[in-house]
């Protein structure tokens, strides 16, 4: 198989291409998506290939795009809406919230939503408490909606293809930091399937959960503790909604300790609703209680010092694993 090294907004942009060369009803809007090329450089080259019906730059509207994006999947295309941030979701909350999640409810099964909300989501670097908010738990709330988180350039591509070829509204969580991480992907055409964790270290001592950007910490701790010859089995949720339980619960099952990590808060977060369920499901595997390593309650400092001291990190992750071996 034909390898080639890409960085992750490179392997979100083959995505989009391949689908929207797939399917005549594939079209990406949002803000500088177009001629600018897009805020994070996704969508390069694509208004020159593809045109400004299909590549379409909209004012700093959120509300009124992503209802017309809700509008067009409920009448039979597929769009994919670029939020340069997930904070500024907010802005369409009702879209999302009152419309996109449940149109298909609400109809009786007439109307379906085949849409992709995709962007940015936590923090990145110095961007304060206005653009660094992870809305995964909050979205998750919502039946309806399909939450995925990945943490590198291969389930990007593939997790992004099966999303906008889903029949329902897809959030895809994207992380800026991540955008220029490089990794092997085939060049040959793949899918990711929605819905299924993936152990990404083998391990036997205690089990890390976590998704998206915090995975690269959760390496960095696991790497450390080797040396102590502490084996930690680390999952990728992949997609944050619905949780692959199966997934999680074999490798509780086999180390019998757990430690969550997520970069949103600690309160009503998806760490609390996959602590819950790990405990429903697993109580007698369990040697120790569930751990989690999260965002303090605080809205993010812009300070860069504060702002380490806010975000889940190797060390804060090292401290929850000593703390129940």
């Amino acid at each position: 198989m034909e390898k080639q090294v890409v960085e992750v907004r490179e392997a979100l942009r083959q995505a989009i291409d391949e689908e929207m060369a797939r399917d005549s009803r594939v079209f990406i809007l949002g803000e500088e998506v177009a001629e600018y090329n897009g805020a994070y450089k996704v969508t390069k080259g694509m208004l020159a290939k593809w045109g400004p019906e299909r590549v379409i730059d909209t004012p700093i509207a959120e509300n009124g795009f992503a209802g017309l994006a809700i509008g067009a999947a409920q009448t039979g295309l597929r769009p994919i809406v670029e939020f340069m941030s997930w904070n500024f979701s907010f802005v369409a909350a009702d879209q999302l919230i009152s419309n996109a999640c449940k149109a298909y409810y609400m109809s009786g099964g007439r109307f379906s939503v085949p849409i992709v909300f995709r962007g940015p989501n936590g923090a990145a670097a110095q961007v304060s408490c206005q653009h660094s908010h992870c809305v995964e738990a909050i979205y998750g709330n919502l039946p309806g909606f399909v939450i995925l988180a990945p943490g590198n350039a291969y389930d990007a591509k593939g997790l992004l293809k099966s999303a906008i070829r889903a029949n329902c509204p897809v959030i895809f969580l994207e992380n800026e930091l991540d955008y220029g991480e490089k990794m092997e992907i085939p060049v040959e055409e793949y899918l990711v399937p929605i819905g299924k964790a993936k152990v990404v270290r083998e391990g036997k001592h205690l089990t890390l959960v976590s998704y998206s950007r915090m995975l690269k910490f959760c390496h960095q701790a696991a790497e450390e503790l080797a040396k102590e010859g502490v084996q930690v089995e680390i999952v990728d949720l992949r997609t944050v909604k619905p949780i692959d339980l199966p997934t999680v619960a074999a490798s509780v099952r086999k180390t019998h300790r757990c430690v969550l990590v997520e970069e949103g808060h600690i309160f009503a977060g998806i760490s609390a609703e996959l602590g819950f369920q790990i405990q429903q499901h697993c109580f007698d595997d369990l040697d120790a209680p569930l751990v989690r390593v999260c965002q303090r309650e605080t809205p993010m400092p812009y300070s860069k010092f504060l702002e380490k001291e806010t975000l889940p990190n190797k060390e804060r992750i090292l401290a929850a694993i000593r703390e129940i071996l």
